[in-house]
């Protein structure tokens, strides 16, 4: 176990390397200017010049990246160059709310896809697997927006359960996370119908039922546990895109997430946080992968991490 901890976390590090060097390039040769976004438009020349040498964007690009290594080594995500504050302190703030909101997201798409797929995977080729299917496709392909808008109407304007929008309550948490649980559930109850149709025809379930075993006990004691591990896969990607910051659903709803910070810097050109976002995105969708690596043994013990 150590030694495949040590070999991924050194992968990782690679991987985390790269993320970080393409996406410095990338900004680096970006046409927009931020130095122009600092100075606004009526400076002078000479003023974007002296903003320029000042936060070090007249050196040459591997110069400004192995700047920005050595910090990044040292825990520094730079600072931010229109709000004047440490990205780490910036994203720590946002940190609460996005990993709320992650947790009530994966909740809601796994309760919703889950029951999906097992129920679509036992009514095989009946209408009700049909329907749930079709069901599950509408979901996956239905924008954002429209989604996040309809149930924001139907919920908080015309019948008020829920705030229209905010951050601070669990009723705040309930529809943006019922958004993205119903928007994700899709891919879920997909994966686990097929996953969850293949275990039903291996032998040990045959076995099982021939034993006298009930059906609930057949198919959440010896079924589920073996078709949950794509979906456990799936958990460890979908935390990465969470933690990126999800900015439609953080944008109606009025949620201060991570997504708001890396969409406003994108607008201003503010590199600083735009690089940070992206690395913390980078670290949970790693961090996920192997999460969700380290407990497919518990699940399955025919695994062997190696």
């Amino acid at each position: 176990m150590a030694a495949y901890l040590l070999r991924r976390l050194m992968v990782s590090a690679l991987i985390l390397l790269g993320v970080s060097f393409i996406t410095f390039f990338l900004l680096y040769v970006l046409p927009a200017d931020p130095v122009r976004q600092i100075a606004g438009r009526s400076a002078t020349a000479e003023t974007v010049e002296n903003i320029r040498r000042e936060l070090g964007l007249d050196r040459p690009f591997i110069v400004q990246y192995g700047h920005y290594l050595a910090g990044l080594v040292q825990g520094d995500l730079g600072r931010s160059y229109l709000q004047k504050t440490q990205v780490a302190e910036l994203i720590a703030s946002r940190l609460p709310a996005t990993l709320l909101l992650m947790l009530g997201a994966i909740s809601a798409e796994l309760l919703i896809g889950l029951t999906f797929g097992i129920v679509a995977a036992l009514k095989r080729g009946t209408i009700l697997d049909q329907t749930l299917m079709m069901t599950s496709f509408v979901t996956v392909s239905a924008p954002q927006f429209v989604v996040s808008l309809l149930l924001l109407y139907v919920f908080a304007v015309k019948l008020g359960w829920f705030p229209i929008g905010g951050y601070g309550t669990p009723a705040h948490l309930v529809l943006p996370a019922l958004t993205l649980g119903i928007l994700g559930s899709g891919w879920y109850s997909r994966m686990m119908r097929s996953s969850m149709i293949d275990v039903l025809r291996a032998d040990f379930i045959r076995t099982a039922r021939a034993k006298g075993l009930t059906r609930a006990r057949v198919v959440l004691g010896h079924a589920l546990p073996n078709a949950i591990l794509p979906v456990i896969a799936m958990i460890g990607i979908d935390i990465g895109i969470f933690m990126g910051g999800i900015v439609v659903v953080e944008s109606v709803f009025g949620w201060p997430g991570i997504g708001q910070l890396a969409w406003q810097a994108i607008q201003r050109v503010d590199i600083p946080i735009i690089m940070g976002v992206t690395l913390v995105s980078a670290v949970a969708i790693v961090l996920g992968n192997l999460l969700a690596d380290l407990v497919a043994p518990f699940i399955d013990p025919r695994i062997k991490l190696k």
